[in-house]
């Protein structure tokens, strides 16, 4: 390579790294009302925000359950209206109140956001949970460790290590919080290849190959599977989690990352 193409080269290299620096991030919550997104609640139609679960108040997206009488199964997501692929989405959240008493156990200061989601439109009416990976938010009930960062796994399975992992919840690394406080995580997906969960700047944990589970029983994908959807997932919905606690969420923005 001659000196004149070998500095071309790095002068594009270097306007391709400065390229791939600077790009923006991109608020997906406006702080001023649910536009871009669009609910799901079990039994309810899409679109309908039932009992006005997903709320808009102070610049804060909340979860709530005041409106309730009784929780039932009814599981809701709040579904980005746009599919991603290759992104680094980044958010705080914090718990807020009781769960709704009616709720299964596991559900007390648990909560998530969804990723690689498939559409909420090929969702049935009673379904609880899209078929998607989890980055799980925990916090403590005063009964020893609970990491929050894990990742679950409704409809799917994943790999570590070139290795398949076929359990529902892969814990992570990160530290117990309390339940009043906000905790800033990140969920870096690169398609298929490769996701890495943080909190609070700190790297959690880390696994590859995010594909269907046809046989999982929380919710199944063989109707996607029959439907010709790829084994390997390697884009999809956002969903922001309820499912019987009070959450909230503030600062959601996502960076898109070069394919």
């Amino acid at each position: 390579m001659t000196a004149p193409v070998r500095t071309a080269a790095l002068a594009w290299l270097a306007f391709t790294l400065t390229g791939l620096a600077e790009r923006p991030w991109v608020p997906l919550f406006n702080g001023k009302n649910l536009d871009g997104w669009t609910p799901k609640i079990a039994g309810h139609p899409l679109g309908e925000n039932a009992f006005n679960t997903f709320r808009v108040e102070d610049g804060i997206l909340k979860v709530s359950y005041d409106g309730y009488d009784k929780f039932g199964t009814q599981f809701g997501h709040l579904y980005s209206n746009l599919a991603y692929s290759h992104y680094i989405l980044r958010l705080e959240y914090r718990f807020e109140g009781k769960m709704v008493p009616d709720a299964p156990s596991y559900v007390n200061l648990n909560s998530g956001v969804m990723y690689h989601a498939q559409p909420p439109q090929s969702m049935s009416f009673d379904q609880g949970f899209p078929v998607s990976m989890e980055f799980q938010f925990l916090a403590d009930e005063g009964k020893g460790k609970r990491p929050t960062g894990n990742v679950c796994t409704p409809g799917t399975h994943l790999e570590m290590n070139g290795k398949q992992v076929v359990q529902h919840i892969v814990e992570s690394t990160a530290p117990t919080f309390a339940p009043g406080e906000w905790v800033k995580i990140e969920l870096e997906v690169r398609g298929n290849d490769e996701v890495i969960h943080r909190v609070k700047g700190v790297e959690v944990l880390r696994y590859q190959k995010p594909q269907l589970d046809p046989a999982c029983k929380i919710v199944s994908a063989e109707p996607l599977v029959k439907a010709g959807a790829p084994m390997m997932l390697g884009s999809g919905h956002i969903a922001i989690q309820a499912e019987g606690q009070g959450v909230w969420f503030r600062n959601i923005e996502l960076k898109q990352l070069e394919e």
